[in-house]
């Protein structure tokens, strides 16, 4: 959808990261989306790629419309500019550190110990940049026994204790649908790196940021945890259950599912007098918050006998009335084209050289005075080389070994 007037307007003043450099040394999802973030809110991000097809996301991963990158790579590094540099190479790392003068932040994301094999690892780029915030996105971590291992969100999500609570009681652990460790970390390093840069306008100095998806994975688990460390009993897969009140999840009614919250004893009074139950409030097994939850599987299962009488639309409608949460399981075609969506502009569409236009997911938060553009389209790879070989003021036989192109 196009954007609005609004959004679409010049800001009234400079974005709020105008003026930072962040070069982007990541691939995939954690360090990619981070950056882009830090790109929507102004900054410069250049993405430095190796010469051999640069992010793995471009050709390995997600589908693909006209060219040769994929929408998950469209999707996840808007406002950025790509230079590839082959880093194995002396003059590869010598434009790295030229580069690395310039910026203040670097993020990467490979396995720790690569950075210092490739001689870019943190205390090399402090000696050339004191101000520098470097920040490392693992699976695990930079310390620890489990350091070394690989960084994948699925193998995140199960060390953290995250799939043992999600799917149906007496079912096989599930992985979230969604990448909530990577997404996650990425938000959380986003969140040191602005830390960081606010911190090094009154100290001066620059640090180290060590961010994991196993930890961002914890951090979510703060509720269910809280269960564990007040009862020391582990908690267990509940399906769309809560582990503090009831009624608080998905039921089936006559044409489907849908979800609502009826978690105090207000609500759920409300709920008896919507639905016209009024033998509900009378039943000792249900009588407070604590009760409903015990007996949990029994609630649910006699809510739906009522709810099996209409459909979702309807039940929503009802239970919203009388300002009970509730609302539909939608799918993603559903989720993606409504009139919320159009009026949210949580999607939008943006210019590509190769591609036209594209969709993209529309910036998650909204600043009123500084509104957030899309100034850069996702970058080809190496796209912007000569430009930023220029501004080093770096010789083009220079650049072309630099970039792996020299024959």
């Amino acid at each position: 959808m196009p954007l609005s007037e609004a959004d679409t307007a010049q800001p009234k003043l400079p974005l709020p990261l105008a003026g930072m450099r962040v070069l982007d040394v990541s691939q995939v999802m954690a360090g990619p989306f981070c950056c882009m973030l830090l790109g929507d809110l102004g900054a410069d991000v250049i993405k430095v790629e190796p010469p051999e097809g640069g992010d793995q996301t471009r050709r390995a991963m997600g589908f693909k419309l006209k060219g040769d990158d994929s929408l998950g790579f469209l999707n996840m590094n808007r406002n950025k500019r790509s230079i590839t540099l082959d880093l194995k190479s002396p003059e590869g790392r010598a434009v790295f550190y030229k580069l690395a003068e310039t910026a203040d932040v670097i993020v990467e994301n490979y396995r720790p110990g690569v950075m210092k094999k490739l001689g870019i690892d943190y205390p090399t780029i402090k000696a050339i940049n004191p101000k520098i915030i470097y920040a490392s996105i693992s699976g695990f971590g930079q310390t620890g026994p489990w350091a070394d291992r690989p960084g994948f969100d699925l193998i995140a999500q199960a060390a953290a204790g995250v799939m043992s609570i999600t799917g149906h009681p007496g079912g096989a652990p599930a992985k979230s649908g969604v990448p909530v460790t990577d997404i996650g970390c990425s938000l959380f390093a986003v969140y040191a790196i602005l830390s960081a840069y606010i911190g090094r306008q009154a100290s001066g100095q620059g640090q180290y940021i060590d961010a994991s998806l196993f930890e961002a994975g914890l951090a979510f688990a703060i509720w269910d945890i809280s269960e564990f460390w007040g009862t020391g009993r582990i908690p267990q897969r509940i399906g769309t259950g809560n582990r503090m009140a009831a009624p608080y999840q998905a039921v089936s009614c006559a044409d489907g599912y849908f979800v609502f919250g009826a978690n105090n004893d207000r609500l759920w009074l409300r709920l008896c007098e919507a639905i016209a139950r009024p033998d509900l409030p009378n039943n000792p097994a249900y009588k407070t918050n604590a009760d409903r939850l015990a007996n949990r599987e029994a609630l649910i299962t006699d809510l739906e006998t009522t709810f099996a009488q209409a459909g979702k639309e309807e039940w929503v409608e009802r239970l919203l009335a009388v300002g009970i949460p509730a609302g539909p399981i939608n799918d993603y075609s559903e989720a993606l084209n409504n009139p919320h969506v159009e009026a949210r502009h949580a999607v939008m569409e943006i210019d590509h050289p190769v591609e036209g236009r594209v969709r993209n997911i529309g910036f998650p938060v909204k600043l009123g005075g500084t509104p957030q553009q899309v100034r850069r389209h996702p970058p080809r790879l190496g796209e912007h080389n000569a430009e930023i070989f220029a501004e080093l003021g770096i010789a083009p036989e220079q650049a072309m070994a630099a970039a792996g192109l020299a024959k």
